[in-house]
């Protein structure tokens, strides 16, 4: 198949630049909220807390949100989940200007911080079911699989260069100007959203009653053993496997290499997922594609323990690289069985499905590794971490031979030919 088929599309193309856009905005605006939250309280559980406050309203919405995916056009409720991002990130360019804390005390910027953060997680519980779904709108049935591992490429490489910038950013202009840079990605997106029309609803049950939509939604997951088997393994992995939301610890306290150190180890993972992704556009993985991710949900539970105890920067550089290879490896598989395996009219439900799962995974692994830093301290925090994904590879494969036996290369097959 043509590694390039998806980007002979001009709309897929506009729609890749309007993905990095947000993608680099919003990773950027976590880790500069991560170290601005740490520096105002030294505090690991804060951390942690900043997950919390984003998984909450992430995790409450999810579902409702992929129903109102479903039944609503998806270029105008992009447009609104990027102003809504706005207005946050302009929030937060106000509330980190410096001569705000001789008036304001920092227990209360730190509030109101959590607060825009939480509001940021009601729009991110629209905005992942909402591009996923634009993808099947905007390219042919029989290129899903070569779109889906360019979207996934693009949103690797943002997530590459949005950490790395953040972490020089801060050092260069300081917080409060990083958040300035991040609200002009957030526009520049926008501006090249409006260049892609409207697109068709394809629900054919439009008015549906919220809870049966819900109700259809979350059948058709738990039925589907693929769909239910990567999401299930992904979120666990994902959740005990969460070391870098205590990256600002390691980078001021135990590896000792300031703003510019946090923001290369924060990139590192990114750049070795970014490498996968690009790879796999010309050796597609789709073929034992349960075995390949149990393989690599495995090596990123070692990568994992490998940073842990490391006192070595460019060591924690290497293992944090080689994790985001293999996790490369799993998220590719997991959004090729979701393109190929879901039917256009749910494509909102499942996303949203998909997000509390995995996505909203990621906050609640940040807010499992801040407690369990404070409880237990952060060396022995990640390294637990790192042995319970071992745990769960190693368990999945034993308890269910479906999964390590699936194969997409039939349904990939079937797509092309339609």
């Amino acid at each position: 198949m043509d590694p390039y088929a998806a980007l002979r599309y001009k709309e897929f193309n506009i729609f890749l630049i309007v993905r990095f856009a947000m993608v680099f905005a919003w990773s950027m605006q976590f880790i500069v909220i991560e170290w601005q939250v740490y520096s105002l309280t030294k505090d690991p559980l804060s951390l942690g807390i900043i997950g919390l406050m984003e998984v909450i309203p992430a995790v409450g919405m999810a579902l409702f949100a992929g129903h109102v995916v479903d039944q609503k056009e998806k270029r105008n409720l992009l447009i609104k989940c990027i102003l809504g991002f706005s207005v946050i990130s302009l929030g937060l360019f106000f509330l980190s200007d410096p001569s705000l804390e001789t008036d304001i005390s920092s227990k209360n910027i730190l509030y109101a911080i959590y607060f825009l953060v939480f509001l940021g997680g009601l729009v991110r519980a629209f905005l992942g079911p909402t591009i996923f779904s634009l993808i099947a709108l905007i390219v042919p049935k029989k290129i899903y699989p070569n779109a889906a591992t360019w979207s996934s490429s693009t949103w690797q490489m943002a997530s590459v260069l949005g950490p790395a910038l953040a972490g020089f950013s801060i050092s260069w202009i300081g917080v409060h100007w990083s958040m300035c840079v991040i609200l002009a990605f957030s526009l520049f997106a926008l501006l090249f959203l409006l260049k892609i029309p409207r697109k068709p609803i394809l629900n054919p049950k439009i008015g549906e009653p919220v809870f049966q939509s819900l109700k259809d939604g979350l059948k058709f997951v738990f039925n589907s053993k693929a769909i239910f088997g990567a999401l299930t393994l992904d979120m666990v992995a994902v959740l005990f496997g969460g070391a870098v939301a205590l990256l600002p610890i390691y980078a001021q306290d135990i590896l000792h290499v300031g703003s510019e150190g946090f923001g290369i180890l924060r990139a590192a993972p990114a750049i070795g997922a970014s490498i996968t992704m690009l790879g796999s556009t010309r050796f597609p993985l789709h073929k034992y594609a349960g075995k390949k991710l149990l393989l690599a949900v495995f090596a990123f539970g070692i990568c994992i323990i490998v940073f842990g105890i490391s006192t070595s920067f460019w060591l924690s550089v290497v293992a944090l690289f080689l994790s985001g290879a293999v996790d490369g490896v799993s998220m590719i598989i997991r959004q090729t069985i979701l393109q190929l395996k879901t039917p256009d009219h749910m494509r909102g439900r499942v996303a949203s499905v998909n997000s509390i799962f995995v996505g909203s995974s990621n906050e609640l692994g940040a807010f499992e590794s801040g407690l369990a830093a404070k409880l237990l301290g952060t060396v022995t925090a990640v390294v637990f971490g790192g042995c319970m994904t071992l745990l769960t590879a190693g368990t999945t494969a034993l308890i269910s031979p479906t999964f390590r036996r699936l194969d997409l290369s039939k349904d990939v097959e079937e797509h092309e030919k339609d």
